[in-house]
């Protein structure tokens, strides 16, 4: 059995592989994007490895932040063309359509009434965070308990007023 010998391109991509791996994952790409961004790189150098390159390890790593950037500006594109679309179909909505403010006054009134049937702490706290704004520590420090405390009595509320919206049909 003659084991057939292993061309450059092979030989390279055995060594530089799983550091390409590394070097995609260390940089928030999920292991499924690093493979794909990977192969590119081995794309790439196959259409313009001659086999004669200086530092080898510097012209891939070269490429793998070449592509790297080029997806940044990709995304950077698509993320300006979606928020140019969601601007758009915004200033197709009427904010003073007097069903919208109905609507929205009806619903701030079952909200506040759902608010009621809360215990007084859990109300307080959950209208401190959303109505007021203050973080959760400065909540925590106030009412002298864990953030996670103040987390647990946020997640309450929200889950009370959620239950309760969608039993009495609103829209949120």
């Amino acid at each position: 059995m003659n084991a057939k010998p292993l061309t450059d391109i092979e030989r390279l991509n055995a060594r530089y592989r799983s550091p390409m791996m590394s070097f995609f994952m260390r940089r928030s790409v999920t292991h499924s994007d690093a493979e794909d961004l990977t192969q590119e790189v081995f794309v790439r150098l196959i259409s313009s490895y001659s086999g004669e390159v200086e530092n080898v390890d510097a012209y891939i790593f070269q490429i793998a932040a070449n592509i790297l950037r080029d997806r940044g500006r990709k995304e950077m594109v698509r993320n300006s063309e979606m928020a140019r679309q969601n601007l758009e179909s915004m200033a197709s909505i009427d904010v003073f359509d007097p069903s919208r403010i109905l609507l929205g006054r009806e619903s701030l009134r079952a909200v506040s009434r759902y608010l009621d049937d809360l215990p007084e702490k859990t109300r307080d706290i959950f209208i401190l965070f959303r109505v007021e704004g203050l973080h959760q520590e400065e909540i925590a420090s106030g009412h002298n308990i864990s953030e996670r405390a103040v987390r647990k009595h946020i997640a309450k509320a929200f889950e009370h007023v959620m239950r309760k919206l969608n039993e009495e049909g609103h829209s949120q």
